[in-house]
């Protein structure tokens, strides 16, 4: 019988029914291969997205050329596996799960980890599969049969065991970086996860006693609060008003802490004093530095917030808790003043 044939192409009256076939008839599963098979082999792991994401562009380009690939493997008759997945993005799903909690009037501390936990899971398996289900809608040919999910323990012992394997085998170490941390969630957090802001802000000057000399180095720096880190001051090597000071050491303000005087880039003779305080554990750059003259990192985050509070002009405390004692510093506090910023 003869019948109109649409003007137009309808995806959705269409692709839905094929992809559903193609899952439902199990056409890109892949049985692991019986000793002996002569067949070539070719797999290839899908690039997991995050378990609370939703397919953008991105996704569209690499999945399409990725399943190109695949298909044409397939074709040749290679036995194929293209393997799917998710990433459990720590982040991301911690805070979709936070919120959940909040319109409950919790807070997940009042879970306890334990619980806490519990509740990612629950939420994984009741709204951490849209992508994937996206992904069906478009007819990937993946083998459904495998889906992984990053949490999942076997992938955690994977996982260990090959951090461990290029541990033993001295190919990865062990050790302290700087990492950006979030106060809120209270854990480290990626570059691609921080938005930088440029805000206006004041430059201080804190003289610094040189040990053995009725002299003090100014140093300049925005970020005064730090100092309790601090482990030198850097002056430049050819910034001549410091060049009498090269090894000496001065006595670190509030801690009475003895911390040498280096030549570092990492000082500008053209900004501020030319004399900078070097805080390893609390400044790229600072870290930086660190690592090139050795210098010991002391870590000051205590719990929740910077330990000791600004040591701002504008907002002058009154008390520290220096080396473990509680001391009135108020006989240092001429140590402090504020300076022009310096653009």
């Amino acid at each position: 019988m003869p019948h109109d044939l649409p003007k137009s192409y309808e995806p959705g009256a269409i692709e839905k029914r094929w992809a559903e076939y193609w899952i439902k008839e199990k056409l890109f599963s892949v049985k692991t291969p019986p000793p002996g098979e002569t067949r070539p082999v070719f797999t290839l792991l899908l690039p997991p997205p995050n378990v609370t994401g939703r397919l953008h562009m991105g996704h569209m380009l690499n999945q399409t050329q990725m399943d190109i690939i695949v298909r044409w493997h397939r074709m040749r008759g290679f036995i194929t596996l293209w393997l799917p997945g998710t990433d459990h993005a720590g982040i991301a799903t911690q805070m979709m799960v936070e919120r959940q909690l909040a319109s409950e009037g919790k807070k997940r501390r009042d879970l306890g980890r334990e619980k806490f936990i519990e509740r990612v899971w629950e939420w994984k398996q009741l709204y951490g599969n849209a992508i994937l289900d996206q992904m069906k809608r478009l007819g990937a040919s993946v083998d459904w049969d495998r889906e992984y999910f990053t949490m999942d323990e076997n992938l955690n012992r994977a996982v260990r065991e090959v951090f461990v394997r290029l541990y033993e085998e001295g190919l990865i170490y062990r050790g302290k970086y700087i990492v950006n941390w979030c106060p809120r969630c209270e854990t480290a957090i990626s570059d691609l996860e921080v938005k930088h802001e440029e805000v206006q802000g004041k430059l201080y000057e804190i003289r610094y006693p040189v040990v053995g000399a009725n002299e003090f180095i100014t140093v300049a720096t925005t970020r005064p609060e730090t100092m309790l880190g601090d482990t030198a001051v850097a002056v430049n090597e050819r910034d001549e008003r410091y060049t009498h000071l090269h090894g000496k050491k001065v006595l670190l303000p509030l801690m009475n802490r003895e911390i040498p005087i280096i030549t570092d880039d990492l000082a500008q003779p053209e900004f501020g004093t030319g004399a900078v305080k070097v805080t390893p554990a609390h400044d790229p750059n600072d870290f930086a530095a660190g690592q090139r003259h050795d210098l010991p990192q002391i870590d000051i985050a205590i719990e929740h917030q910077l330990a000791l509070g600004r040591l701002a002009a504008d907002q002058p405390p009154r008390r520290y808790t220096c080396g473990g004692q509680d001391q009135d510093c108020d006989d240092q506090r001429d140590s402090f003043h504020e300076a022009p910023l310096i653009e």
